[in-house]
C-alpha cells in the first residue's frame, strides 16, 4: 500500500490559499475567445518546449509552435519525435478529463507509450521496464557516476497499481489536488517504472491529474517551464536518494519546490488573463465576451484541429446534433467561426 508522508507546513498551506484565490479570479475573469485560445496554445506550446528540453531536446519554442501548426522543421527526427508526442500526449490528457475517466494503469502506459512512440523500441515503448535502470552523470575526465539506482523491474507493477489507487482514493479524501500531482510526480520518479521517458511521463501525468481535479485554471499553465528555467533546482527538488528503498520518504521538501513553482506560473497566468479582462471593449464585439464553457471546447476543437463538423461537436460535447447545430450557428451569428461547404461536407473554422 502507498502512502506518503509528508508535512502541510504554514509556508505551504499559505501557498495553497494562494493558489485557491488566484484559481478563483482567473476563472471569473472575462476575456475575449480569442485571447483565450491564443493563451491555450501558448501553454501548449511552453509545456511541450519545456518538458521535453529537460530531457535535452534542441527545438525552440519557435519550432514548437510550428509543429503544433502542423508546419515543417528543420531538425532531427528525434527532437521533431519527442516534441509531437508530448502534444499528442497533452491532447490525450484533455480527451481523458473531457470523457470523465479513471486513471488507470492503462491511461499511465497509454502516455508513455504517446510520449516515446518513433523514440523506443515497440516492446518497450507502453510497457514497463524488463530490467534494472539507473540514472547516471558523466563528466568529462571522471568516471561515470550512478545517482539513483530504481526498484526491481519485478516490483514496478505492484508499485505503480499501489500508486494508481492511491491517485484515485484521494479524490474522495479531501486532499489538496496541487499535493496529490506533486506525490505522483515524484513517485513516478522515484519508481522509474520505463526503460526511458520516465520524467515526460512523470510531468504529464501530474496535469492530468491537475486537470482531471478541477486545478486546470482554464488550461492556461505550463508548470514545465518553472522547471526548465533553472534545471539544477529541479534536479535537486526531486532527488530521492540512492536507491528506491533508501531514498527520502519524506515529500515536504519536494512538495515546497513544487507547491512553489506551481504558485509562480500560476501567478503569471493572472497576470495576462487581468491584463486582457482589463481591456476596454466595443460594443460591438461585447457579446463574444460572455460564452458557455461548450462553445469554448467548440472552438479549442476547431483551433488545434483547423475545422470542426456538427459530428465532431456531438463527439466533444457528447450532445444530440440539434444541440451541435445550436451552438455552431450561435458562434457563426457572433462571428467566431464561418461555414466552409454546404450539405454534408459543411464543416466550420475560426474566422
Amino acid at each position: 500500500m502507498f502512502l506518503p508522508k509528508y508535512k502541510l507546513t504554514d509556508s505551504i498551506v499559505g501557498m495553497l490559499v494562494s493558489i485557491a484565490q488566484t484559481k478563483s479570479a482567473i476563472e471569473r475573469a472575462r476575456i475575449l475567445p480569442k485571447h483565450e485560445l491564443k493563451l491555450r496554445r501558448q501553454a501548449l506550446v511552453r509545456m511541450s518546449h519545456s518538458s521535453t528540453a529537460i530531457e535535452g531536446n534542441q527545438l525552440n519554442a519557435y519550432e514548437v509552435e510550428a509543429l503544433l501548426g502542423k508546419k515543417k522543421v528543420d531538425a532531427p527526427e528525434r527532437d521533431i519525435f519527442e516534441v509531437q508526442n508530448y502534444l499528442k500526449a497533452l491532447k490525450y490528457i484533455e480527451e481523458i478529463v473531457q470523457k470523465r475517466q479513471a486513471i488507470t494503469e492503462k491511461v499511465l502506459l497509454k502516455i508513455h507509450k504517446l510520449v516515446t512512440n518513433k523514440t523506443l523500441p515497440k516492446e518497450q515503448s507502453g510497457h514497463y521496464r524488463k530490467s534494472p535502470v539507473y540514472v547516471v552523470r558523466r563528466k568529462a575526465g571522471f568516471p561515470t557516476e550512478v545517482m539513483y539506482a530504481g526498484p526491481e523491474a519485478k516490483k514496478v507493477p505492484t508499485l505503480c497499481a499501489d500508486l494508481i489507487k492511491w491517485i484515485n482514493e484521494s479524490e474522495n479524501a479531501d486532499i489538496n489536488p496541487v499535493i496529490v500531482a506533486g506525490i505522483v510526480h515524484q513517485e513516478i520518479a522515484a519508481i522509474h517504472p520505463f526503460s526511458d521517458g520516465n520524467g515526460r511521463t512523470a510531468r504529464a501525468l501530474a496535469t492530468l491529474i491537475l486537470y482531471k481535479m478541477g486545478y486546470d485554471f482554464r488550461r492556461l499553465f505550463a508548470l514545465e517551464d518553472y522547471y526548465n528555467k533553472d534545471r539544477p533546482s529541479y534536479y535537486k527538488a526531486i532527488n530521492i536518494g540512492k536507491t528506491y528503498l533508501e531514498r527520502k520518504v519524506d515529500f515536504t521538501p519536494w512538495l515546497k519546490y513544487f507547491v512553489l513553482g506551481f504558485k509562480e506560473e500560476i501567478d503569471n497566468v493572472k497576470n495576462k488573463v487581468t491584463a486582457l479582462s482589463a481591456r476596454k471593449i466595443s460594443d460591438d464585439i461585447s457579446s463574444q465576451v460572455y460564452l458557455e464553457a461548450d462553445q469554448m471546447k467548440i472552438l479549442d476543437f476547431a483551433d488545434r484541429l483547423g475545422r470542426i463538423t456538427a459530428t465532431d461537436v456531438m463527439d466533444v460535447l457528447n450532445c444530440p446534433k440539434r444541440t451541435a447545430q445550436f451552438h455552431l450557428q450561435r458562434l457563426k451569428k457572433i462571428k467566431l467561426i464561418r461555414q466552409v461547404g454546404k450539405g454534408p461536407a459543411s464543416a466550420y473554422v475560426l474566422k
